[in-house]
């Protein structure tokens, strides 16, 4: 299968799994067993199914955010809730998250949710070298068909997204320097990158230096030839390694999964005010 057809179906899903990240249920969720902000509910309820891992393995597992922020969002998280606490406040957040946001969508999800199901677990075949991806793996499959697909696309997006961090450090880069070549790409601005992963300015100017100086970046901070060529290796690798769970399934049924469920993805993108997603790529 070509590779794109799997980035195609996944980003055509992606919102119904990442509006987890931005909805006041999940907050909600988490404040109630007792995390009192967003990023301290984020980085436990995210790495819970890995079970109860130190705030070092977090900083790894998402090593494009500032360290220092993970080790305070993760300080006595494990004494506050645990694992298996937070993976049932999430569940319970993307159940109130998508019966709020997909309107009548929501009765229509049962086709979308058993091939999704069908991709991800032909993906849980295949965990090798994705910590994140295999802790969710471990986790039993909900019942009702939005839930079902939540958790599908929940793990769809963890092994694709740890394929994506091998793919960086294959090439060598810190995280900082991650988030600079992504908002090289021009499809999301570094400030919105620098802020939501709380980057300083220290570490943000010197990745660019560093960029710089490795020949990725020009004096205008755009990309030289050997970046666009470094950072597009990364996008090829990453669609290559993230396009089993849809070859597994076939192009029939990538191309059924993003009609049954691009109304619902739309809907909920819409709602949080995320760009709707390309209909080329959809």
């Amino acid at each position: 299968m070509d590779p794109l057809i799997g980035r195609r179906t996944w980003r055509t899903a992606e919102p119904i799994h990442s509006a987890i990240y931005f909805v006041p249920e999940a907050t909600e969720e988490y404040a109630a067993i007792g995390f009192d902000g967003w990023m301290s509910g984020y980085f436990p309820s995210r790495s819970a199914p890995m079970g109860a891992v130190s705030a070092e393995v977090v900083k790894a597992t998402f090593y494009n955010f500032d360290p220092s922020l993970v080790a305070r969002s993760m300080a006595g998280a494990w004494e506050t809730a645990s694992p298996d606490q937070l993976i049932a406040a999430r569940f319970t957040a993307a159940d109130r998250m998508v019966r709020r946001l997909a309107g009548d969508t929501i009765h229509e999800l049962a086709p979308a949710a058993e091939i999704a199901r069908r991709a991800a677990e032909a993906a849980c075949e295949h965990p090798e070298g994705r910590p994140l991806f295999a802790g969710h793996v471990s986790l039993a499959w909900p019942d009702e068909p939005h839930l079902v697909l939540w958790h599908a696309q929940t793990l769809l997006r963890e092994f694709r997204g740890d394929g994506h961090l091998a793919a960086l450090t294959a090439q060598g880069l810190t995280g900082c320097e991650a988030l600079v070549t992504h908002a090289a790409m021009g499809e999301i601005s570094g400030k919105v990158l620098k802020s939501s992963r709380q980057r300083t300015d220290d570490d943000w100017n010197g990745a660019i230096e560093s960029l710089r100086a490795r020949g990725w970046l020009g004096a205008d901070g755009a990309f030289t030839d050997a970046g666009r060529e470094g950072r597009q290796w990364i996008e090829d690798r990453t669609d290559e390694l993230g396009v089993l769970p849809y070859a597994a399934i076939g192009e029939e049924a990538c191309a059924e999964l993003r009609s049954t469920v691009r109304a619902t993805s739309t809907l909920m993108a819409a709602a949080l005010g995320f760009a709707r997603p390309d209909p080329d790529e959809a």
